[in-house]
């Protein structure tokens, strides 16, 4: 079946997979589902619609995680990098799923329902302090090179004091959606992955 926007609802999570292709190389992210359906279903939605391509991390904090997803940072865009998304927000799908080193999570504002296109890869071996208040929808299949060379790009201090603001840009390339070659059953998406 191909992945089309009009069959999204029907789409089974477990069978298809996220290829984030950046500056810096190739990303590979499986869903987690059950877990967070509308989540995946969301990233899956605006990578079709080309959302992201041509985008770029604005938040880069080595040992902990890299940041992107949001419109202003498109080439010619005029606001803020970090204060953009798709028009809309998501309802949160919090779970116990751990932010450990390759998940990857919804970015939001202080509403928990406030998520809508930015996102997060963790890069620390787990982020305890996020578990529970941010939504994981996905795990890394392969390019932990490529997290590892995003997040050791040099950063220098951003509008708000923190030291994350990248000194080059870094961009998504381009987000597609394609058949895994290891599907799994909707629900089973991280079978064998180790969830402590």
């Amino acid at each position: 079946m191909a992945i089309q926007l009009d069959n999204l609802d029907d789409l089974d999570l477990g069978s298809v997979e996220l290829l984030m292709s950046t500056d810096k190389g190739d990303m590979v992210f499986g869903f987690y589902g059950e877990q967070a359906p509308g989540h995946a279903r969301n990233i899956i939605k605006l990578a079709l619609e080309g959302f992201y391509d041509g985008l770029a991390f604005h938040r880069i904090i080595r040992g902990f995680m890299i940041q992107g997803g949001c419109p202003n940072t498109r080439k010619g865009a005029t606001g803020h990098p970090g204060t953009g998304g798709p028009g809309y927000q998501i309802r949160a799908e919090f779970s116990d799923l751990p932010h450990k080193r390759g998940v990857l999570s919804m970015a939001r504002a202080q509403d928990p329902d406030s998520a809508g296109s930015q996102f997060f890869v963790v890069h620390s071996e787990h982020a305890s302090f996020l578990d529970g208040n941010y939504t994981v929808f996905a795990y890394m299949k392969s390019g932990e090179d490529v997290l590892d060379a995003i997040a050791s790009s040099e950063v220098g201090f951003g509008p708000g004091g923190e030291e994350s603001k990248p000194k080059e840009r870094i961009e998504i390339r381009s987000m597609t959606v394609r058949q895994a070659e290891d599907a799994t059953p909707e629900g089973d998406a991280a079978a064998g992955e180790d969830a402590d």
